[in-house]
């Protein structure tokens, strides 16, 4: 610690680093932060800096409310679309509780446990997330105004946003993280950028890195960007694929060597995904986006078909993996992992059996399949009877999840 503390320190000083973001989620995985000057990160990184959870959504009761933010010193990275001069860095934290006990709403830190739970396996859990946006106008906050009228894969003068990927594209790289495409996606106004991927956390982490530099490039280029499930009626929502494969002294385990153990793997997955539906799309846009287009309905696995839940791309060696469709940005990357996490290797322990892969379009003919969850309350009501997050959930977060969809089920019937 002490020697990463002085290099930490002689790089603010050698890079002119004035401000410090310390950031984190809330339960819904929306970003927050606070900033502190170069003078007191040392403090900070042995003794925490305090903040107020009673005012974050999910977090504490006003009458216990003081949590401690604690840097992940392996995260520092310069924010470059902040001044030159002066410059800003950030680090992701740990929550904790006053007596440094971790707190048991960090979705980071719920994470990180269970990646050390894989690793005393001898295995490397790896994932990719892809997260498709829409470029909006910049106009009345009432219109939705696509940028362009493009479609899939599109360019000029049909697709407005090469420059805007352009720009996001360089700022991540400049960040260490790896574009691998960027591209026109099927609505109008609508992108997708993919970067490489990587272990569970740092894809997480980049994912939420990949967010703040959309939202700030689009911003700069008098855009609005839009990470809504459905913003659109009658054209393409915005999916957040997720891709797991496990890894054992940098072999892949999901190879047709290891067959068993994909197998189980995603036995595990389809088993419980109704109950993690809930926490995979958490509001009412999410289920407009569901069974349409190219978005999954039915509890399926296939290769290469798109309209499948779980989908297994045309890759093979090192590079095989599954790919879950149903997610959404509304999501918490950190929480959707972790559950996948916990699914697949329940999947694994128990053997669970693989159900048959099924053809052609599953949306349009599916009456050998079960569904997933129609809309926010049949959400809540799966996840409400469900052992398997009752096991794997701390209560707390369970019931905050429970509680807010019955709310906003609510709120959306009137």
């Amino acid at each position: 610690m002490e020697s990463t503390l002085r290099e930490i320190l002689n790089f603010i000083e050698e890079n002119d680093v004035k401000f410090i973001r310390l950031a984190f989620c809330d339960s819904f995985g929306i970003t927050k932060n606070i900033s502190v000057m170069p003078s007191q990160l040392e403090r900070v990184i042995r003794e925490g800096i305090s903040i107020d959870g009673s005012a974050i959504a999910g977090f504490q009761d006003v009458a216990a409310s003081d949590l401690f933010l604690y840097p992940d010193v392996s995260t520092l990275d310069i924010l470059p679309w902040r001044p030159s001069n002066g410059r800003v860095i950030r680090f992701f934290c740990e929550i904790r509780y006053p007596d440094g006990t971790l707190y048991e709403k960090d979705c980071r830190s719920l994470l990180k446990q269970k990646l050390e739970e894989i690793r005393s396996r001898g295995w490397q859990l790896k994932s990719g997330l892809e997260c498709e946006f829409y470029a909006f106008e910049k106009q009345d906050a009432t219109v939705l105004q696509p940028i362009d009228s493009g479609g899939y894969l599109d360019i000029f003068p049909k697709d407005r946003g090469e420059d805007l990927r352009r720009d996001i594209c360089l700022m991540l790289e400049e960040m260490g993280i790896i574009p691998e495409s960027s591209h026109h996606e099927q609505g109008p106004g609508q992108n997708e950028i993919d970067f490489h991927f990587d272990d569970a956390l740092v894809s997480c982490d980049q994912y939420m890195t990949f967010h703040w530099v959309v939202e700030s490039v689009a911003q700069a280029h008098d855009i609005n960007a839009c990470f809504l499930p459905k913003p659109l009626k009658n054209q393409s929502g915005n999916g957040l694929h997720i891709h797991l494969s496990l890894h054992h002294q940098g072999k892949n385990l999901f190879t047709s060597e290891k067959p068993e153990i994909f197998q189980h793997f995603t036995a595990g997955i389809l088993t419980h995904i109704k109950e993690m539906t809930l926490f995979f799309n958490p509001i009412a846009n999410s289920y407009e986006r569901l069974g349409e287009f190219e978005a999954p309905s039915t509890i399926s696995w296939s290769h290469y078909n798109r309209s499948a839940l779980i989908r297994i791309p045309a890759v093979h060696g090192e590079g095989l993996r599954l790919e879950l469709r149903s997610p959404d940005p509304s999501c918490n990357a950190y929480l959707a992992s972790y559950l996948l996490i916990c699914a697949g290797l329940e999947g694994i322990d128990e053997q669970l059996p693989l159900q048959s892969e099924s053809i052609g379009n599953l949306n349009h003919h599916h009456e050998s399949l079960d569904s997933l969850p129609q809309s926010l309350l049949e959400a809540v009501e799966c996840a409400k009877e469900s052992p398997f997050l009752k096991k794997v959930l701390p209560a707390s977060l369970l019931n905050y999840y429970l509680s807010i969809g019955q709310t906003l089920t609510k709120a959306d019937n009137k």
